[in-house]
């Protein structure tokens, strides 16, 4: 890869390099990351510009909601990131990242890696691997004592819009060990950090 690759915290003053990822739809479907963050009801009556907004002001408040990638200067990934207390859907008992007893959802020590989106141009390069080092240590530096995944063992195409939970093998090649399996094709992964 002969790109120069840099990957930094969302803060406000990134707003713009968040909306440039993002697109004018919102990436996945008009997501915008909010996916993991609201109800299915709440988010299906929002607008494309609610949700957007709704990140925005996430990002204003911080923390940092995610991480973001850029290639030689152009913003053109994002892995959300954070604790878990701050992804409520991804705490479902009925997902396949239900938190463990050791684990709980409402222990701010306790990050959760939940999802990523690259531009185009930047998806089949490896960069999703980048982006979960550089959460390692995010988290570390934030005084995260664990970080989980909840990856997709298998897609039907390396590119599938399936895999914005990313790849089973990403995290293993980053340290994660599997500690759970509640749902087929997707373990729950976990980081000691």
């Amino acid at each position: 890869m002969s790109d120069a690759l840099t990957i930094r915290p969302l803060t406000p003053e990134y707003r713009d390099d968040f909306l440039t990822v993002m697109g004018p739809n919102g990436a996945c479907y008009g997501c915008w990351c909010t996916y993991f963050r609201l109800p299915p009801k709440a988010r299906a009556a929002m607008t494309g510009d609610e949700k957007r907004d709704l990140m925005l002001g996430k990002i204003e408040a911080g923390p940092p909601p995610g991480l973001l990638l850029y290639l030689d200067g152009d913003p053109q990934g994002w892995m959300q990131i954070g604790p878990r207390a701050d992804v409520p859907e991804w705490n479902n008992p009925r997902r396949s990242s239900t938190p463990l007893p050791d684990a709980p959802a409402d222990d701010p020590a306790v990050w959760a890696i939940t999802c990523f989106f690259l531009r185009p141009k930047a998806r089949g390069r490896g960069l999703s691997h980048a982006m979960v080092e550089a959460g390692i240590d995010h988290a570390r530096a934030q005084g995260a004592r664990v970080l989980e995944a909840s990856p997709m063992d298998q897609a039907k195409q390396s590119k599938s819009v399936g895999l914005f939970v990313g790849s089973t093998a990403v995290f293993e090649r980053a340290g994660f060990a599997t500690v759970a399996r509640q749902k087929p094709n997707r373990p729950l992964m976990r980081f000691t950090l």
